[in-house]
């Protein structure tokens, strides 16, 4: 690092420092990421290093004295932009390819947001959000999400809490991720895109992976729109395009399929279609499910099918469990999850499948399709990711062990 910008960051380093990220690796590093955040251990102020290294996380606490050192380790040789927030600024630093250094500083207005951490800091704090709440992000800006100071906007809380959590269950996956090569991500259903534009900036800016992220919706304005903002990001892997679920035959090999809020069968296409492919990953918040509601019949249910509310959701249940079950039939460790706490969205559940190394036994393979049929049988039903994916390998080879 030049001596006047490490001779800045250094005054910096003690106006009560709040925290420290380092990131977007240089090409062939092995570290993606270094946090620093405050603590106080048996009364002693220390700050927290947590370096990110191959799926992995690894924690050292150091004094305020070698932080210097520490930043001027890993910036321009492992890791290309730091962002240090303090009480009074906000200071950014980008080095280049070339590696020229361009370092920029935010005065911050004095709240109590930007009081010192350690008066009121422990160890074992209270979790943080994956994007830290003050963090100018500008997607966030852009789709109204944070102001240009970072803060969430009053009344996107609850899009800002969504986004943090649909970014959890990213990083839950990661290890099913492969990273020696770029990997395809599919949204289906994109719609104004901010979770498509998170996981972007989670995965490439944060993380480091090599990625390609394509987004998918009918809406033609809205497509435009994404594209115009991806492209100001300098985004140039997401990509965003107008097209069907259905119909969609854009790529070949697909790594992870996403789908939030596609309406009723919507999400049987995508499922259906990133099952076909191969995809590592399956993330789902389906949304509408009208199609067993018209056909559920049941003498044995029916004192609660004649109401047409608990009907409705019943419904919504079983589409969900069927589809959460053909995955699991299908090669996929299936878990059904609460999204974000119902107070915020009725819609709140996502289904999650991680593709299996290995393959299942024949007998197991059985056992769960019989389950299956008995379920659609009691229920009167043939769901739509049914047929379409009855003549997928599994499923077939599950009917000729039963026939045997």
């Amino acid at each position: 690092m030049e001596e006047k910008h490490l001779s800045l960051i250094r005054e910096n380093l003690n106006i009560d420092l709040k925290d420290i990220i380092i990131s977007n690796p240089v090409k062939g590093s092995e570290i993606s990421k270094i946090t620093v955040r405050p603590v106080r251990l048996k009364g002693k102020e220390l700050y927290q290093v947590c370096e990110y290294r191959n799926n992995q996380v690894f924690h050292k606490n150091i004094e305020l004295q070698e932080l210097p050192d520490l930043i001027d380790l890993y910036m321009g040789k492992v890791l290309k932009q730091l962002l240090l927030r303090n009480a009074k600024n906000e200071i950014t630093m980008l080095v280049s390819s070339k590696g020229k250094e361009t370092l920029k500083i935010k005065k911050l207005q004095q709240s109590s947001e930007n009081k010192p951490l350690l008066k009121n800091i422990s160890h074992n704090r209270e979790k943080t959000y994956i994007i830290p709440e003050g963090t100018f992000v500008p997607f966030l800006y852009d789709l109204g999400v944070i102001t240009n100071e970072g803060k969430v906007v009053r009344g996107k809380y609850d899009k800002f809490k969504q986004i943090n959590r649909f970014l959890e269950f990213i990083e839950d996956i990661l290890p099913a991720l492969k990273q020696d090569r770029e990997l395809t991500v599919l949204d289906f259903g994109c719609g104004k895109s901010y979770l498509t534009f998170a996981m972007y900036y989670y995965l490439k800016v944060v993380k480091g992976y090599a990625v390609k992220i394509i987004g998918l919706d009918l809406k033609k304005e809205v497509i435009e729109h994404c594209n115009e903002l991806a492209r100001k990001y300098g985004y140039d892997r997401l990509n965003f395009l107008v097209g069907d679920i259905a119909d969609y035959e854009g790529v070949s090999q697909v790594d992870m399929v996403v789908t939030l809020h596609a309406c009723d069968t919507a999400t049987d296409y995508a499922l259906a279609k990133a099952v076909r492919w191969g995809a590592e990953v399956i993330l789902s918040v389906p949304c509408c499910q009208h199609e067993l509601n018209k056909q559920l019949k049941n003498d044995i249910l029916n004192p609660i099918l004649k109401y047409g509310l608990l009907k409705e959701r019943m419904a919504a249940l079983a589409t969900d469990g069927l589809r959460a079950e053909l995955l699991e039939i299908a090669g996929y460790k299936t878990q059904v999850l609460e999204f974000i706490d119902m107070e915020h969205t009725p819609k709140n559940i996502l289904i999650r499948g991680v593709k299996r190394n290995g393959k299942k036994s024949d007998n197991k393979i059985k056992e769960r399709f019989e389950e299956y049929e008995g379920l659609k049988s009691f229920l009167e039903v043939q769901p739509a990711l049914y047929e379409l994916l009855k003549d997928y390998l599994p499923l077939k080879a599950s009917k000729e062990v039963k026939e045997c």
